[in-house]
């Protein structure tokens, strides 16, 4: 993929990975908007001379009315990013959780897929672009406190398989990007395991400019999340993460 000259819409860019690659995209020599529900984070951004647009990527309305917005400004976009999502904790014993169900697969699967209808017809029409998805090493390795981020990030990683197979002729690729725990600055003590956003992101774009470039976009430290089935180490690993159930609210065991 060549970095330099696209037209980049990342949506969901308003923090952590999404704001990153914008300005990494950018910094490649590509113009790139941002589109999100914080309004002082978009604020900030446009002060750094992006372009800007509000999106709740739970509202269909919302959906049409960034897509037209950025369009009638960037007719020329050529990559649609999508980045918006949530990571919730549910404690699947207490019924309540099913809320934070309704939550995370309405933004994390339904929100990416609402973003995808809204600029298919536009990409199809130009007859070359690229949608990226965002999943998780989450999707393959799961951590038994999220169950529901799981599910939506596993769902978006066969919703992109399927994409890509429809789109083929079309001109239209779909690169889905697998990021690991990623530390964004100040949340480091959070995972001290995690990887750093600044080397997270120059591997990224390191494997995004390969010719051609990867269907899915795997840095080093995703890589026992991806392959753990293959390698025969999921269930050592799902039982290792299982211990994590202790940092739900009330749960001893």
């Amino acid at each position: 993929m060549d970095l330099s000259n696209r037209t980049v819409l990342v949506v969901g860019g308003t923090s952590g990975i999404g704001r990153e690659l914008a300005r990494r995209f950018a910094s490649a020599g590509s113009t790139v908007a941002v589109a999100g529900r914080n309004p002082q984070a978009l604020s900030e951004l446009a002060a750094e001379g992006f372009g800007t647009f509000g999106i709740d990527v739970t509202d269909d309305f919302s959906v049409a009315a960034s897509r037209d917005a950025v369009l009638a400004r960037y007719p020329e976009l050529d990559t649609v990013v999508t980045m918006s999502g949530v990571m919730l904790l549910e404690d699947l014993r207490d019924p309540a959780h099913f809320e934070t169900t309704r939550t995370t697969i309405d933004s994390n699967l339904l929100g990416t897929i609402r973003v995808i209808d809204a600029f298919t017809p536009h990409l199809i029409r130009r007859g070359a672009g690229t949608f990226m998805t965002v999943t998780s090493g989450i999707a393959f390795l799961p951590f038994p406190p999220m169950p529901s981020y799981a599910a939506s990030k596993a769902a978006v990683h066969a919703y992109s398989e399927a994409l890509r197979a429809q789109l083929a002729a079309t001109g239209v690729d779909v690169v889905e990007l697998v990021p690991p725990d990623v530390a964004s600055a100040g949340q480091e003590k959070a995972n001290p395991h995690a990887l750093p956003l600044e080397d997270f992101a120059t591997e990224v774009m390191g494997l995004l400019s390969q010719d051609p470039t990867p269907h899915e976009i795997l840095v080093r430290g995703v890589l026992m999340h991806r392959w753990a089935e293959r390698e025969g180490t999921y269930d050592g690993l799902v039982a290792q993460r299982a211990k994590a159930l202790i940092m739900l609210p009330g749960r001893q065991n």
